[in-house]
């Protein structure tokens, strides 16, 4: 692919989603076609399907260092993220109707938990520091003798600061509360062991590590128990109901073990690929700053602010180039409102407005990111000329 300059495309959205790697939509082929059984089914077809169902369930717990029955499949990471909040608040009612997670969280759960409110619980909204971290000591005070749960995602997905779960969740269950977290982001990007963490709930998604779209799965440690999701029949030892999509499911368990495979490798060189570029930025174009905590952030996560500029107009810039970036506005939900993870770490809105989320994946190079820095500073140049903001600013210099 090209873009319109004629150069080779450049994918930079990694963190919206990724690549299906070639092993992976090979271990899924067959159970399109000639292993097509139901897994439930008692036949030799459906044994088969059966077999290549709990093959995944146990790669995944292998993935994550839990046993294959704490894993449950589901759609994605937002039923993942919906199953374990809304499922834990239920079974946990007559304990407390108190939540607490935190102003940076995935829509997945702050929608969530804004249901939650309507339906009579209360919910705190934890704020984190200028870099996005929410430190210990906020959940410490916030928390009550009736909060029954704690969510908190591992890493953010616009900023990539990268949260010390592992405290957060025994601060959870020294009070006695449950403690959620959402794994997408950091799932095949950063090690993620449930036992070292202590989580009792961790969701995760398969398009976000080089694995098909429309499949999920949910962490729930042996012995917490949450209300089933979806009724109807006897899939996923009774607590979400319909049939399995046996080749997504194969799809997730192959791509997670992939991930695995090469997680140290690929994180140092997504490491020093984003260090370079940030570097880049911040030197060949001024009024610039980095969002998120520097080194305690995803290893592929680039977010920028800069200022005098537009978001959204760095986008359609950059894509008439062929590079594909995100923005941290909300422009393509039609609200002029800039990103609720941007405003909780103290970002003005004009600054807020100017981000730009730019996130590297395995199929990215070092080309990739000398294209950007061959780009980018012009862009933001030329569009700075057509601000009045800053023909103000440089008047008053």
């Amino acid at each position: 692919m090209f873009g319109k300059s004629g150069a080779p495309a450049v994918y930079m959205d990694n963190a919206a989603t990724t690549s299906v790697k070639p092993e992976v939509t090979q271990a899924m082929l067959p159970f399109f076609s000639n292993t097509y059984g139901n897994p439930s089914s008692v036949h030799a077809f459906g044994r088969e399907a059966r077999k290549a169902v709990d093959a995944a369930r146990a790669q995944v717990a292998a993935a994550l260092g839990a046993k294959p029955e704490e894993i449950y499949f589901t759609g994605c990471g937002t039923e993942s993220d919906n199953w374990a909040i809304k499922g834990a608040a239920a079974r946990m009612g007559n304990r407390g109707k108190h939540i607490i997670t935190s102003a940076i969280e995935h829509h997945a759960v702050l929608h969530t938990c804004e249901w939650l409110d309507k339906q009579g619980y209360d919910i705190t909204y934890l704020p984190v520091d200028a870099d996005g971290i929410v430190h210990p000591d906020a959940l410490e005070a916030a928390i009550r003798q009736d909060t029954t749960l704690v969510s908190i995602m591992f890493a953010n997905n616009e900023i990539g600061t990268i949260q010390p779960i592992a405290e957060l969740a025994s601060i959870s269950h020294r009070h006695g509360a449950l403690f959620h977290t959402d794994a997408v982001q950091a799932i095949g990007a950063i090690p993620v062991d449930v036992g070292e963490l202590g989580v009792d709930l961790l969701s995760l998604s398969a398009h976000k590590f080089h694995g098909p779209k429309g499949i999920g799965a949910l962490y729930i440690r042996k012995g917490t128990r949450l209300d089933t999701f979806m009724h109807g029949g006897a899939q996923e030892r009774g607590q979400r109901a319909g049939t399995e999509s046996v080749p997504s499911i194969v799809g997730l368990g192959a791509a997670i073990e992939l991930a695995a495979s090469n997680l140290r490798e690929h994180s140092a060189r997504l490491t020093a690929m984003r260090d370079r570029l940030i570097d880049g930025l911040l030197s060949r174009i001024p009024d610039v700053r980095v969002n998120g905590h520097r080194t305690q952030r995803l290893p592929g996560n680039v977010n920028i602010s800069i200022r005098y500029v537009e978001g959204e107009s760095l986008l359609l810039a950059l894509d008439l180039q062929g590079i594909a970036a995100s923005s941290g506005s909300a422009c393509t939900s039609g609200s002029l409102d800039p990103s609720h993870v941007l405003l909780a770490i103290g970002l003005p809105h004009e600054i807020a407005h100017g981000s730009l989320r730019l996130s590297l994946g395995d199929d990215n190079t070092d080309a990739d990111v000398d294209r950007v820095l061959d780009v980018l500073p012009a862009i933001a140049g030329q569009l700075r000329c057509l601000s009045p903001l800053y023909a103000d600013a440089v008047r008053a210099v």
